[in-house]
């Protein structure tokens, strides 16, 4: 058995609070029954409490609770597979990690701020999917296309320039591993989300996203950092040196990406240190020059959920105390005599 929200069965400790309180409640019970007769009269007065019949009862709320709570927990046994078809489109992140995204034109970095942007672009997209790849002079695949958003996120998480080992930013490899990286054989529309500096140090850039056009995929660009740019750190600490000792600046450019995007008929936006427009971004943008198709993800395991199986079993225990005489019956005909 597993359960959807494992923290509720922390409530378990109002278990003992309860107990508590059921012992308080027949203790004050017993002393108002005090105050009212004396204890030879008592007897005459109200019927006689039957025997182990309060615990019992107060056992009864204590399991109806437990398993309230354990309801709350979504406990669930046995599964099935299911086919799940959602429509959207393919999204291909492709990420800049090269040692210039470690700028700090842009607070904290560019690459922490790119991140935390994709972040925010996650929760707005609705069935498409998605992959992720990190580049900087050479580009992998770190996640392929997929439903599961939160897997993406994960690696999302790893990225940092210590990931490719090979220096520079190539813009050219990383479209061409994306393109490569779509299914050929799927109907739906393909698109590049490049997220980087605009730095391209091999210059095969704009030739790959015209490929990339000529094959029916858009590209839109998001440019990371500042035109007046910032030095890179070190890997020593400091910054980075060219030959000649001077600090090395990283410029982001602008141009140079705005032709990227325009080539296949994508968009271009600048991202400083406040959100990405995720309107333009995303439904005016992608989703305006895009049109989803169904796609299918395979089999997801569905678990069986029964939390009404404890539900059930709690009230059918309440109802059971409630119908149970803590007292004997008696006639009530020689009560009235005595009264």
């Amino acid at each position: 058995m597993t359960f959807a929200t494992l923290w509720m069965l922390h409530f378990f400790w109002l278990l003992p609070l309860v107990i508590v309180g059921l012992i308080m409640y027949q203790r004050r019970k017993r002393r108002a029954l005090a105050l009212l007769a004396d204890c030879k009269l008592l007897p005459r007065l109200i019927a006689p409490e039957r025997k182990g019949m309060p615990f019992f009862k107060g056992l009864l709320l204590l399991s109806a609770l437990a398993l309230l709570i354990i309801a709350l927990a979504g406990p669930r046994w046995g599964s099935y597979y299911q086919e799940v078809f959602q429509k959207g489109v393919d999204i291909m992140i492709v990420f800049d990690v090269s040692p210039s995204m470690l700028v700090e034109d842009v607070k904290p970095t560019r690459l922490e701020q790119a991140r935390r942007e994709v972040l925010d672009f996650l929760q707005v997209v609705k069935g498409d999917r998605l992959g992720l790849i990190a580049f900087s002079g050479s580009a992998f695949v770190q996640c392929p296309l997929t439903l599961d958003y939160a897997a993406l996120e994960m690696f999302l998480g790893q990225l940092n320039p210590d990931l490719i080992p090979v220096p520079g930013t190539d813009l050219g490899d990383a479209i061409d591993v994306a393109l490569n990286s779509f299914d050929p054989e799927a109907a739906t529309d393909r698109v590049i989300m490049l997220i980087t500096d605009g730095e391209d140090n091999e210059g095969r850039g704009l030739e790959a996203a015209r490929k990339a056009g000529a094959s029916g995929v858009k590209i839109f660009v998001f440019g990371i950092g500042r035109s007046e740019g910032g030095p890179v750190p070190g890997e020593k600490g400091g910054f980075a040196k060219d030959d000649a000792g001077k600090i090395v600046l990283s410029k982001l450019d602008e141009e140079s990406l705005r032709q990227i995007a325009g080539s296949t008929g994508g968009v271009y936006v600048r991202a400083l240190s406040g959100d990405f427009d995720l309107d333009v971004i995303y439904f005016t943008g992608i989703r305006s020059r895009t049109q989803a198709a169904e796609l299918k993800s395979g089999k997801i395991k569905v678990y069986e959920e029964r939390f009404s199986v404890f539900i059930v079993a709690a009230l059918m225990l309440l109802l059971i105390e409630g119908m149970i005489r803590e007292r004997h019956l008696e006639n009530s005909t020689s009560r009235s005599k005595i009264l």
